[in-house]
């Protein structure tokens, strides 16, 4: 054989050698690859969220079963190298997305533009069939992305039930303050006639049994008046630090109250009070008159009650410093058997200078006369 011969069978040969080792190497290679698929497939599948990988393009590269579970009605639109943009303008055609009714193309169009910056921003998505998905998309080292879906449904439905119960909580804390109240107003309001009168008789002549009837009827009124304190969680409003007396308030007279109070014992209890002092009193029986008084005459004080028909305390209060002309501000204070702290907050927002509760004391009344006289 000569040389060339041997020199073309040579070349032969070794170029039979490179196809074959050169194609083995493909074949490992691709076997590898297909090897790493598969795990990485696998490992995706064991999520128990929906994961998805996308090119830099947005085109599918791989996601797992709980994602094509997800997205079921879109699952045969899944294909590497299909658009996921094409997948959402499908699913928006077919209703998949009930917050893009009405508004398709806007609503395209915004979740076209976080796809193309995925900051990680987590979004809450409803799908057709109620679910509801938290969706959150990054981007990935080589300008990819993956997104994340997890079925947020259970959670927000939890969400709605707490919800609902906070509200229904709230109406039981809505019905038991105005049940409290209610119940303050009606049962203060007639032992502020008893207790009153009581201490009206007090500085009448008696003779020693009366004395005695009437110190136990003092003391009883006073027990129920604990009772009914610790009763409605409400603290009895404190005797103001002056400790006024009659005297005090108006030695010589002079001062006018107008005294707004639907009840007329509970009237009668504030005027013999305020007799003692020689203070003159206009008493009307709600705040429509009240406002109606002041706009005919002239008023040291007002002294009003809360609950009243017509117009109530709170309504007749705004009127009057509603009225009042620019620094002049006449003192008022509420006199009332609503002796909660929001009772005591709305009368201060509504213009009071003072709050003091049914049943009255001669010298809280008085004492809260001479702070509002002397402030």
């Amino acid at each position: 054989m000569s040389g060339a011969g041997i020199g073309a069978v040579g070349r032969a040969i070794v170029r039979t050698l490179d196809r074959w080792i050169g194609g083995g190497a493909l074949t490992r290679g691709e076997s590898e690859a297909a090897d790493a698929t598969a795990r990485l497939q696998a490992a995706i599948d064991a999520f128990p969220e929906g994961v998805v990988f996308l090119d830099a393009e947005g085109h599918y590269v791989h996601w797992n079963q709980r994602y094509a579970e997800i997205y079921h009605r879109s699952a045969d639109l899944f294909a590497p190298g299909r658009p996921l943009a094409e997948t959402l303008r499908i699913g928006v055609a077919r209703g998949d997305y009930p917050e893009a009714a009405g508004r398709e193309d806007d609503w395209l169009a915004e979740r076209l533009a976080k796809l193309d910056n995925p900051t990680g921003e987590r979004l809450e998505q409803q799908l057709s069939d109620g679910r509801w998905l938290m969706v959150e998309d990054r981007r990935t080292a080589d300008g990819g992305i993956i997104g994340l879906r997890v079925d947020i449904t259970e959670m927000k439905r939890q969400a709605e039930r707490l919800a609902d119960a906070l509200l229904r909580e709230a109406a039981a804390s809505r019905a038991k303050s105005e049940f409290l109240a209610d119940m303050s107003h009606e049962l203060r309001t007639p032992l502020n006639g008893v207790m009153g009168l009581a201490q009206a008789l007090e500085a009448t002549p008696l003779d020693e049994a009366q004395r005695a009837i009437l110190a136990e009827l003092s003391a009883s009124g006073a027990r129920l008046e604990s009772l009914v304190a610790g009763l409605l969680q409400y603290e009895l409003g404190p005797a103001p630090a002056p400790q006024a007396t009659a005297a005090a308030i108006s030695p010589d007279g002079g001062l006018r109250v107008l005294l707004a109070d639907d009840n007329p014992t509970n009237r009668r209890v504030v005027e013999l009070m305020l007799d003692a002092a020689e203070i003159e009193v206009v008493s009307v029986e709600n705040g429509a008159e009240a406002v109606a008084a002041l706009e005919g005459g002239a008023f040291d004080l007002v002294l009003m009650d809360l609950r009243m028909p017509v117009m109530d305390g709170f309504e007749a209060i705004k009127a009057i410093r509603a009225a009042e002309p620019p620094g002049q501000r006449l003192p008022i204070i509420v006199v009332s058997a609503n002796a909660g702290p929001e009772d005591r907050e709305a009368s201060a927002a509504a213009g009071a200078d003072r709050h003091i509760a049914k049943p009255i004391r001669a010298e809280t009344l008085f004492g809260a006369i001479s702070e509002v006289l002397e402030g």
